[in-house]
């Protein structure tokens, strides 16, 4: 079995027609008020992508996507998304959106390497998002304001849940704490990088972990980043690398930090081509996507992905993201959710 966490003595606060109704309500609140912080309009995305195009993402670089022959494409191979930073950046072009707009779209995805645990399922369900930026919006403060605006969306949102479910607590804290990745290997030399995201994160509630993807000083990097969406590289008026980072709050349902939103300001072509570099993926610069960044074709943009049933987790003070969710969970797993009291979604 993958790791399961079991919090002693744990009871859901709500019961299912409670839940099935807290995750409507969040989740229609949260992308209004997402939408009015970023100026956000909806768009409709796909379930699967050509394979071969470059469109689709592979997280961090060795993720296999789901895939299956097109019949009547003469057996031309598709792929199920892992993500739609890429696409998005696209879509930005062909809509034409203006500078400080963008657009939002709910993303479903299948991953089948993923580890299943309290947090992770093969089934991912988040809000993608992307927004036209300037030369000028390519910095860490930019990247502060944008993170700081979602912030305040996913605090609305909890007080609206408080205000459904008298039983549920305040959690969060007024502000979201920054920290660089080599700042916090430099708190905490002697930890990994998990055990470094669960020390930050109960200190401060919620935090933003700037720059992930490149190495660190230790040589490692504090995680790993494919390197052509978020723009990792890049030396920052900090001079720390990266213009990208993880909205992390503290699970304490879990006793465990959680990741709420992975995020970024985009390769430019020069980053793209420098992060293409030093991964030895050189190829990929003939692939659709490339092309068009290399000629000039996609706006300059930030953007990320928010998980819809890892929020509504962390606003309903759920255990296990089964709670929320309809997945395929491992028999032992099952068994020891229902031992434990920890009602999984058939």
């Amino acid at each position: 079995m993958s790791k399961l966490i079991i919090p002693e003595g744990y009871k859901p606060l709500l019961n299912l027609k409670q839940t099935e109704s807290g995750i409507k309500q969040i989740k229609d609140f949260f992308q209004l008020n997402l939408s009015s912080e970023l100026h956000l309009r909806r768009v409709t995305a796909p379930l699967f992508v050509l394979k071969g195009t470059g469109i689709n993402d592979d997280l961090t670089g060795t993720d296999r996507a789901v895939t299956f022959p097109i019949k009547n494409m003469g057996d031309r191979p598709a792929e199920i998304v892992h993500s739609l930073a890429k696409w998005k950046r696209l879509t930005l072009a062909d809509l034409q959106i203006e500078e400080g707009y963008g657009i939002y779209t709910d993303m479903n995805a299948i991953r089948a390497d993923e580890e299943m645990d309290n947090t992770h399922s093969l089934y991912v369900d988040q809000w993608d998002w992307e927004r036209v930026i300037s030369e000028k919006d390519r910095n860490i403060s930019f990247l502060k304001e944008i993170v700081t605006n979602i912030y305040n969306a996913i605090r609305r949102t909890e007080y609206m849940t408080y205000e459904m479910y008298s039983d549920l607590k305040l959690r969060l804290p007024k502000t979201i704490h920054f920290i660089h990745s080599e700042e916090l290997l430099q708190l905490y030399p002697n930890l990994n990088p998990k055990e470094r995201e669960n020390k930050i994160a109960e200190q401060y509630g919620a935090v933003f972990i700037i720059g992930i993807g490149d190495n660190l000083s230790n040589g490692e990097p504090h995680d790993l980043r494919s390197p052509d969406y978020d723009d990792w590289t890049t030396i920052s008026e900090l001079n720390l690398k990266g213009l990208n980072g993880d909205i992390i709050l503290w699970n304490d349902t879990l006793k465990q930090a959680f990741e709420i939103s992975s995020m970024g300001i985009r390769v430019d072509k020069e980053a793209l081509n420098r992060q293409l570099e030093m991964t030895g993926q050189t190829q990929r610069k003939e692939l659709y996507f490339h092309s068009r960044l290399f000629n000039d074709e996609l706006p300059l943009s930030i953007g990320g992905g928010i998980g819809q049933s890892r929020l509504c987790m962390f606003l309903l003070q759920k255990a296990h993201i089964g709670e929320i969710q309809s997945s395929i969970w491992p028999e032992d797993m099952r068994a020891a959710c229902k031992k434990a009291g920890i009602p999984l979604i058939i």
